[in-house]
């Protein structure tokens, strides 16, 4: 689709009217916490997550995975660098139990893990709220659901909404201008005429905007990789534009890194049974643990992987947990460490499993946040008292 079928939005405080933008500001009054999906005219939907009022995160619309990429070059350019091992790390979790958007589920793991800092994770989700509003301000006819989910749980920096409408605000100011209005940062240049801009041009800007116009990137994506600012960016290609020479035409996402476009809502846990936990390398360990477990009438999930053990919890959220001591590229300490971090696991009961029983390893397991310590091997007495004990201390303490 060419810029000319964009049907431009001319109001000045179009965001202070914008019917979404106001039930926003109704929903932080309301400290709702649940998601607000927003529907346009074309069928693009935008999800916002809200806990108590704040915005957890905003996420949706037609370039979801290129916000995501621009936003890690800018932000965190080391993640972007490692897309197999992200990648890898979605792979290894379950899906269908994702209570929030892939990309929030990344972020909690990456710094649980410490691989980014609190304040690279803000700025990120910053610039993908500002994104979104922005997108939607330039979509009539927009349609709006809510749905309340009083299990949402904040483990990641909020944003303030006042405080995401006033950023926007000064970004959709700088689009206003008669120049620019009726195009879309979300749309690609294309050359249309190069014999005529090879013929105007030196030959060093030639190859420049030959390798940059190549209708596979949109103005924003190439905002990032010249490190411009948008508006600034299509002032310079404009007068190209105005000459025919070049063209601005929709493109298409980048591909999704978990299959499906889009995610089951995730089942509830059966509340009457409760779920453990054992993150342990050896099968054995696993099984015995499982068929103990399951036989006294829980609900089991055995985790191999000790690295990625953290986005499984995350998605699962186990009401008791096991931690070996010792596994292949990490170890139960640093796993209890990250996890006693996160709000969903910050009074969880977690057991280290060990086949050490000394003094020190005590000592550090009571560092790590630990609430108890297990030696192998273990009998069907040691671990159901063990569990007992510590579920029915958090039942005390809940009430």
């Amino acid at each position: 689709m060419s810029a000319k079928q964009i049907t431009p939005v001319i109001s000045m405080n179009f965001l202070t009217t914008l019917k979404p933008v106001r039930f926003l500001k109704t929903l932080k009054r309301l400290q709702f916490s649940g998601q607000l999906v927003l529907t346009g005219s074309q069928g693009e939907e935008w999800l916002f997550y809200l806990y108590r009022g704040s915005i957890m995160y905003a996420t949706g619309g037609i370039h979801t995975v290129r916000r995501w990429h621009r936003n890690l070059a800018v932000h965190c350019s080391q993640m972007l660098a490692n897309t197999s091992a992200w990648r890898d790390i979605l792979a290894g979790i379950n899906t269908t139990d994702f209570t929030n958007c892939w990309e929030y589920q990344l972020l909690c793991i990456w710094i649980a893990r410490r691989d980014i800092t609190q304040v690279q994770v803000a700025q990120v989700i910053r610039s993908g709220i500002a994104e979104v509003l922005f997108d939607i301000a330039k979509v009539s006819n927009v349609t709006h659901q809510i749905k309340p989910d009083n299990s949402l749980s904040s483990q990641l920096p909020l944003i303030d909404v006042d405080e995401a409408i006033k950023q926007v605000e000064q970004q959709w100011q700088a689009w206003q201008e008669p120049k620019i209005i009726n195009y879309s940062p979300n749309q690609a240049p294309v050359i249309k005429q190069a014999k005529k801009l090879q013929e105007r041009s030196s030959t060093d800007i030639y190859q420049t905007i030959t390798k940059l116009l190549d209708g596979q990137h949109s103005l924003r994506d190439l905002a990032v990789q010249t490190k411009r600012d948008v508006v600034a960016l299509t002032h310079l290609i404009l007068p190209y534009i105005q000459l025919g020479w070049v063209e601005l035409i929709t493109i298409p996402d980048l591909p999704t890194p978990v299959s499906g476009e889009k995610l089951p809502t995730p089942p509830k846990k059966d509340s009457t049974r409760v779920l453990v936990a054992c993150v342990d390398d050896s099968l054995q360990v696993r099984q015995t643990m499982e068929k103990l477990l399951t036989t006294a009438g829980y609900q089991f999930l055995g985790v191999e992987d000790g690295v990625r053990s953290l986005g499984i919890l995350l998605t699962r959220k186990p009401d008791f947990i096991f931690l070996d001591l010792v596994m292949p590229n990490t170890n139960g300490y640093e796993i209890c460490t990250q996890l006693r971090k996160l709000s969903s696991f910050r009074d969880t009961p977690i057991v280290i499993l060990t086949g050490n029983d000394g003094f020190a390893n005590r000592l550090r397991s009571n560092f790590a946040g630990a609430s108890d310590f297990v030696s192998k091997p273990f009998d069907t007495k040691t671990v159901l008292d063990v569990i007992d004990k510590h579920l029915k201390q958090d039942a005390v303490i809940s009430h």
